[in-house]
Order: structure tokens, then C-alpha cells, then sequence
């Protein structure tokens, strides 16, 4: 990324697509101005996601693993698509696969990702009833860097909510997806003006310094 030209993103999703719509949502009124969404990558059949990419005139690429002989080739055959697009950055979006080494080699440290708890608590899937039955009192959403592991790279930022006593699996799933759609265009958006400082773990905003 030139320093005037908008950071390339590639979204990544599998279903129905609420964080990468309010990405792209946070684009078209400003508030994302240095991000140039220019593909969205789905691994499933019909996903509601692809329907709303073309909706918003976005390139959207449907590519199924079970199309290739190994999870190596299947991220081959995406870095394919995202050089075509000379994509600089990545985010996940409710992309239901862990990244492999071809990714996370071609695009160190510009793989970003959104997870429903406050890491490392809950990683992994259902993360939201994980919560619910340990009983917390808070949780949150926290926007990482994307490593080998799982829900396990440096944090870019986290936000709270406390858990109701009341609160179900399908009602906290509710109330923290303003959160994630929050978290995700602000930490985008120290991503897209270069921002953002990793040292081992601890990733530093500029104006921390």
C-alpha cells in the first residue's frame, strides 16, 4: 500500500455475512475511507454472503475446498485470485476455517480476524455459549492478528459487555454483534492508516507511543 492509496482488502466469510456488511457499510459512508474492499471470499455453496457481496457491486469468489486435493492447493488456488486483485490485507468475517501456512506466509501480519469473547477466553467455536454456561459476568469481542493457531494471534483491540443474568446463548450472540461490527471498522481503520505496531505479542497504536 502506497502511502495514498487505500489498503487492497480481501473479506473472507462462509455464511450470512453481518461483519463483512458492516464493513463494507463503514466503506461506503466514510467512515473506512482508506479501505478499497476489492474481493469477498466464501467456501460455501449459496452462503447468504455472496448474494449481498453482488448486491453491494462487490467481486465476490466462490471457491470450495472440496474442489482441490489438499488444504495447501485450496489456499494456493485463493492467493491466485487475491494477487489478480493485488490484495495487501485480510480480513475474516466469519470464515469458518482455520488459515494455513500459504496465507498466513503470503500475508504475514495482515490477516486480521473477529472472535465473540474476550481472548483467550472461549476461543473456538460457540464461543458465546461457552460464556453462558461458565457463567461469566463480562465478555466481550476481540479483533487479533491471524496466526497457526486458533483465535491465538496479538491483539489488535477488545471490547466489553457485561452478561445478563437473563441473557441466553441466542440473546448474547444478539447484543454482541454491535460490538464486533464496532471493534472490526475501528481496528480496520488503524490497520488502513498504519497504525498498528506488533512487537512479540503486545500490538502497539501509534499514538500509544
Amino acid at each position: 500500500m502506497s502511502e495514498n492509496s487505500p489498503l487492497r482488502l480481501a473479506i473472507f466469510a462462509s455464511g450470512r455475512g453481518s461483519n463483512a456488511m458492516a464493513i463494507l457499510s463503514a466503506v461506503r459512508t466514510g467512515r473506512l475511507s482508506r479501505v478499497d474492499p476489492v474481493l469477498l471470499v466464501c467456501d460455501r455453496e449459496n452462503a447468504p454472503v455472496l448474494e449481498k457481496a453482488r448486491e453491494a457491486k462487490i467481486p465476490a469468489l466462490q471457491i470450495l475446498p472440496k474442489a482441490f486435493p489438499s488444504k495447501d492447493e485450496y489456499e494456493r488456488g485463493i492467493l491466485f485470485h487475491l494477487r489478480e486483485k493485488n490484495v495487501e490485507a485480510i480480513a475474516l468475517a466469519g470464515y469458518m476455517r482455520l488459515v494455513g501456512p500459504a496465507l498466513i506466509e503470503a500475508y504475514p501480519d495482515r490477516i486480521v480476524n473477529i472472535h465473540p469473547s474476550l481472548l483467550p477466553a472461549f476461543p473456538g467455536l460457540n464461543a458465546q455459549k461457552q460464556a453462558i454456561d461458565y457463567g461469566v459476568r463480562v465478555t466481550g469481542v476481540t479483533v487479533h492478528f491471524v496466526d497457526l493457531q486458533m483465535d491465538h494471534g496479538p491483539v489488535i483491540l477488545q471490547k466489553c459487555l457485561a452478561v445478563s443474568p437473563e441473557d441466553t446463548e441466542e440473546s448474547l450472540i444478539e447484543r454482541l454483534l454491535p460490538l464486533e461490527h464496532e471493534a472490526y471498522v475501528e481496528a480496520l481503520e488503524g490497520l488502513s492508516c498504519g497504525r498498528l505496531r506488533i512487537s512479540g505479542r503486545r500490538v502497539f497504536w501509534v499514538s500509544d507511543y
